[in-house]
């Protein structure tokens, strides 16, 4: 029987709320339920033999940004080793870094504005302000997750943040982008999808007073449907650039019918499987298609 690695973080469940699920649990149930061989493991575990692994199910990594070149070496001796993973390694390493909605932008697919930044670069952020036309702006890291080290900056009296500000972009990789009413306002939407074809999708909408949307921030959870016509849309942009993924997860907003990619969750997205009935099946089943061919 193939013996499956599932891979999650240190501290499990440190990033669970009372208001959601912990999927690292349902997995756990569905895999019993399939009879297959399994283990959960600590990507940052050293003393793990990854060697026993027929294939590794990357489903919760969520401290990799908190030790980011540890998990590409994890990630690059993984590759070595030949054991195949889900998603494969190859789109992991690529969606770790949002510099990747640089290259979808290019591709011609709308993402929030955003200028990128390289560590020690320098930026007016008072130009800034003029450049995208806002009162308000977002920074945050370009290898991050949970809003780590997200800053709202107001036009005002953004320099009284100043010395933070100089620090954080000393240490990494950066993202400038104007604040978005609509996330205030409406909230962001997330679209989840199996082997490429629509499963269910949510709107994450922010407490009052909160800009984050995450649910350890408050944020509310709504089970929604997409239009035919947005679902069209959001059919493409997976074709793109998550064709032959397990899991992906397409977050952003719709402005005056237009989709403003935020991020495509490749690597180790929350997949809201509580929400919708059929979400969960439609997980098992493409787990299962998948598990089938590589036996």
């Amino acid at each position: 029987m193939m013996k499956i690695g599932v891979i999650t973080y240190e501290n499990r469940g440190s990033y669970a709320a009372s208001n959601v699920v912990d999927e690292d649990e349902l997995l756990e149930n569905l895999l019993q339920e399939m009879g297959l061989d399994f283990t959960f493991e600590v990507w940052s575990d050293l003393s793990v033999d990854w060697k026993q692994y027929d294939l590794l199910l990357i489903k919760s990594p969520w401290d990799y940004f908190d030790h980011y070149p540890e998990f590409l070496n994890w990630c690059q001796k993984i590759q070595n080793l030949g054991i195949r993973t889900l998603n494969a390694m190859e789109t992991i390493i690529w969606n770790s870094d949002k510099w990747y909605l640089k290259t979808i932008q290019e591709k011609g697919f709308p993402i929030v504005p955003t200028h990128f930044l390289h560590k020690g670069e320098g930026v007016d952020l008072g130009q800034a302000f003029e450049d995208f036309s806002t009162e308000q702006l977002i920074l945050k890291p370009t290898v991050s997750g949970g809003a780590k080290n997200t800053l709202k900056l107001h036009k005002d009296d953004w320099k009284n943040q100043e010395d933070k500000i100089r620090t954080l972009l000393s240490e990494e990789d950066f993202m400038i982008q104007p604040f978005v009413e609509e996330v205030a306002t409406t909230g962001e939407y997330s679209y989840i999808f199996f082997n490429g074809k629509f499963s269910h999708a949510v709107l994450k909408s922010p407490k009052k007073g909160e800009f984050r949307v995450q649910h350890f921030f408050g944020g509310e959870i709504h089970v929604i449907s997409p239009t035919p016509t947005q679902l069209d849309y959001l059919q493409q942009l997976v074709h793109e650039f998550a064709k032959d993924t397990l899991y992906g997860r397409v977050d952003g907003v719709w402005i005056e019918g237009v989709f403003y990619l935020m991020e495509l969750e490749l690597i180790e997205p929350y997949l809201f499987l509580f929400t919708d009935k059929k979400a969960l099946a439609n997980y098992r089943q493409a787990l299962s298609d998948r598990i089938s061919t590589a036996i």
